[in-house]
């Protein structure tokens, strides 16, 4: 007979009493520990995701306690008499408006807000009115205008949604007014003193949506005008962090060796358009706050995302030769590591320059002189790969880099993912100065500030001036 410590295997689990003694666990004990610690073990996981988000971003932790205080504000209509009396009982509206409305953004709730009020109005006002031409055609016909109404606005509301400037800005509100004109409709047909009805529940949703407009606008308020513009400029100086570290992990550069960790900054900046249309859309509804007015140009923020990601689809493509297995020549790496260095650094400080620009709201005076070195650099870099066409074509090239080379023998394989680099880093260049237009262009809509005069003559330092002439000579030359 096979005793218990040959079926599990040889091992036991024993458990220490107060008394000294041990105690082996059965396999329904061993299991019920192993089910109550691992369920522990998620919540104290869960618990420390929590902590971490409140850490990261605090206004998230006061958000919720901004919808608290509105939803314990609304309760109280339940609680005192005279308010729940005043609403007619229908102070359950009012909850159902907060929970639904209340967002994260000023921008957003007040787009939920307005569209939720102006949908209940329009679709209350319509089914009273509809009610009433039925109630005055007899009941014979009253139950055929009430099904033809809801059919023919129902069906025009949900068409509405598919205009795209409608669903851009009154698609909630489409959703509100078919829901409500559908209940109004449905339940006029039995219910007696219809007007008052609808006059209680608009009074308790324009109660719900006042309430979180105050407290959303009041307490700690979050922009969505802030956050895109923010967002554009985090994902400027991404960019250039992505591409520094690029370059300094293809070249082994150790002055930029600290920049291959943000090397993937560029993926959020790809992953970032349907959040800066969103916050786009949102902005719109805002009023005045901090430097942007009522009228603020949020589209050009789109017309600078875009750009930022079409950049970003090239450095990704660079990331990809980088990271192939692909091998260079390293006496071609070591003979082109200087431009195409140069070149991703004037690139990224263009992209830095820009983040300033849009961080302060300020027209920069040397934004110019960096692109145009930007573009010195970049001519540099075709001029190089010019010379390198010259050489003897076939399976070798000329080595480079010295009066007393001779002839070194480099595969046509080594060749390709070094061009193929250099080509990308040119496209980069010529697409970064597609941003600073856009940037630009904001700049001019938006009517940035100008910079002050001592730091427009610092920045317009002379020698800047002339080693741009002297290199836009040598380029012509």
């Amino acid at each position: 007979m096979v005793n218990q410590n040959e079926q599990s295997g040889g091992v036991e689990w024993r458990v220490n009493l107060p008394d000294e003694t041990s105690k082996v666990l059965t396999t329904e004990r061993i299991w019920l520990h192993e089910f109550i610690m691992g369920f522990f073990r998620k919540i104290w996981s869960f618990i420390q995701k929590a902590l971490k988000i409140g850490r990261n971003d605090p206004r998230k932790l006061i958000h919720c306690l901004k919808v608290g205080v509105a939803l314990s504000f609304v309760s109280l209509f339940y609680y005192m008499r005279p308010l729940y009396e005043g609403v007619g009982g229908n102070a359950m509206w009012a909850v159902l408006t907060v929970v639904v409305v209340f967002e994260y953004t000023v921008g957003a709730t007040l787009y939920k807000c307005v569209n939720r009020a102006s949908g209940t109005f329009l679709a209350g006002a319509l089914g009273v009115g509809v009610h009433w031409i039925a109630n005055q055609s007899g009941q014979r016909f009253e139950p055929i205008i009430l099904q033809s109404s809801v059919f023919i606005l129902a069906s025009a509301a949900t068409f509405s949604r598919f205009i795209p400037s409608i669903k851009a800005r009154f698609d909630y509100g489409a959703l509100i007014f078919i829901l409500t004109f559908s209940l109004v409709s449905v339940s006029g047909y039995r219910v007696e003193k219809l007007f008052e009805l609808a006059h209680h529940r608009l009074s308790t949703i324009a109660i719900g949506t006042s309430i979180c407009i105050i407290i959303s606008m009041l307490i700690c308020p979050v922009w969505a005008g802030n956050e895109l513009h923010n967002l554009i400029k985090n994902n400027m100086e991404k960019l250039a962090d992505s591409l520094d570290g690029c370059v300094a992990n293809y070249f082994k550069n150790d002055a930029n060796a600290n920049n291959t960790k943000s090397g993937l900054g560029y993926r959020c900046v790809l992953s970032s358009k349907v959040t800066e249309e969103s916050l786009a859309n949102f902005a719109r509804w805002e009023p005045a706050h901090g430097g942007f007015s009522f009228g603020h140009p949020w589209k050009e923020y789109l017309k600078v995302g875009a750009s930022l990601r079409s950049s970003a689809y090239c450095i990704e493509a660079l990331d990809s030769i980088i990271n192939s297995d692909s091998k260079s020549s390293d006496i071609l790496k070591k003979h082109f590591s200087k431009f195409c260095v140069e070149l991703s650094s004037k690139s990224s400080a263009v992209l830095k320059e820009l983040a300033v620009i849009t961080n302060t709201m300020t027209k920069s005076s040397k934004i110019d002189f960096i692109v145009e070195e930007m573009n010195n650099a970049a001519q540099e870099l075709q001029n190089a790969m010019k010379s390198l066409s010259k050489q003897p074509i076939a399976s070798t090239v000329t080595k480079l880099g010295g009066s007393d080379a001779g002839l070194d023998i480099v595969p046509l394989v080594e060749i390709v993912p070094l061009v193929t680099v250099s080509s990308l880093l040119i496209e980069i260049a010529a697409r970064t100065e597609n941003i600073a237009k856009a940037v630009n262009g904001l700049a001019d809509i938006a009517e940035f500030r100008v910079e002050s005069g001592e730091k427009s003559k610092k920045s317009q330092n002379p020698q800047v001036i002339i080693q741009i002439s002297q290199k836009t000579m040598e380029t012509s030359q």
